[in-house]
């Protein structure tokens, strides 16, 4: 049996494709599955030590953008799209799979248009609250659409007998914090709460600046480990210099550029509240953890899907959202001490947190993924 497996581009669209690839290769461990192959088919391997771990070969398809502003780059790109449709009918007559699982986003449409034309069976997967174009176009003959938010079930209901709230994929080795030895290994008062600030691996700018102006007033009364981004880290260094020059308590300020895995699961162990932006694949991980949190949309979002992820995270509990014309360094100090302060509360939204993580969702996708693969190999 051979899947295919597309989209990519972006984290928030690649390691739910891996979470899902490491539940195929347990399934085909554990149940002695002979003869499956995967293989990423996008416009880049994104992270291909990644893939090679977990057995995935990857096809390389270009993928023209289709922007929301006037480009001339969209004209240019109408071309590099069809150009990528030819390379990708090519690769998958050449492979010819049982199945392809698409995360949507633009570098998935020529592998879902090869798909449709060389009739393989298609599962798709929506992480947002508000479907993309392309998975919202890819619903229409996709067997199975699986879904990252409850209230994405809507947009699909003209697709009720195929459609399924799954929840996203979380990578096995992110879903539990590690709190032993969190403090020690990040160099940690065990006496004094923790704000985890993630900004992403390009770094959250406006999350970024304001929380500089309200270090000085969170390192009064807080620990803070703040993932910058690897493209903002100088930019931050020198903000937070300034920022905490005389400041006594400035060693409560811990930066990261990047947090690698053990290093990400234990600074959730160790904080009491995350801050972070609304992307399907941080809220994801961030209830999986149980952690409560402070969610900072991005305004301007694609069909504006993160402020629909906040609020509809928001409505479970787990977290208060901030949104980005009311954001301020007064508010991020004021959110925090108020959760800080009311033990009551983050026990609730910790609870609220744990009830919305779907730890299941790679495996489930993964078992739907093998049995139409199964199904379209012995037809």
């Amino acid at each position: 049996m051979k899947i295919v497996l597309t989209g990519g581009g972006t984290g928030g669209h690649f390691y739910p494709i891996i979470a899902v690839a490491q539940e195929i290769n347990n399934i085909v461990s554990t149940e002695r599955l002979a003869g499956v192959e995967m293989f990423f088919v996008s416009t880049e391997a994104y992270n291909e030590g990644v893939l090679f771990d977990n057995n995935i070969v990857f096809k390389k398809v270009p993928a023209g953008k289709r922007r929301r502003y006037f480009s001339i780059l969209n004209f240019i790109d109408v071309f590099k799209t069809v150009w990528g449709i030819l390379v990708a009918i090519n690769v998958l007559f050449k492979i010819y799979p049982d199945v392809v699982f698409a995360k949507g986003g633009f570098s998935s449409f020529p592998t879902l248009v090869a798909a449709r034309i060389l009739r393989i069976p298609v599962i798709i997967h929506e992480s947002d609250t508000v479907p993309g174009r392309v998975n919202k176009w890819a619903g229409k003959f996709a067997m199975r659409i699986a879904t990252g938010f409850p209230d994405t079930l809507e947009s699909y209901r003209k697709y009720a007998d195929k459609v399924a709230y799954t929840g996203n994929p979380v990578r096995k080795e992110l879903q539990h914090p590690v709190p032993e030895g969190a403090h020690e290994f990040l160099k940690l008062n065990k006496n004094i709460p923790v704000i985890l600030v993630l900004g992403g691996s390009q770094g959250a700018e406006v999350i970024n600046d304001n929380l500089m102006d309200a270090l000085p007033g969170l390192v009064e009364r807080f620990q803070v480990i703040h993932q910058t981004g690897e493209s903002k880290l100088e930019a931050v260094k020198e903000m937070s210099h300034a920022t905490l020059l005389n400041n006594k308590k400035k060693d409560r300020y811990k930066m990261f550029p990047y947090l690698n895995t053990l290093a990400l699961r234990m600074a959730a162990g160790a904080s009491d509240i995350v801050i972070s932006r609304a992307g399907a694949g941080a809220i994801s991980e961030i209830s999986s953890w149980g952690v409560p949190s402070i969610i900072i949309p991005i305004t301007d979002s694609n069909g504006d899907h993160q402020r629909q992820n906040a609020f509809s995270y928001a409505r479970t509990g787990a977290c208060s959202v901030i949104e980005e014309r009311n954001l301020t360094h007064h508010i991020i100090v004021s959110e925090v001490q108020r959760l800080i302060d009311n033990k009551e509360d983050r026990t609730k939204m910790s609870k609220a947190a744990k009830a919305f993580s779907k730890t299941d969702a790679g495996s489930k996708i993964a078992r739907e993924i093998i049995h139409i693969g199964l199904s379209h190999e012995s037809a």
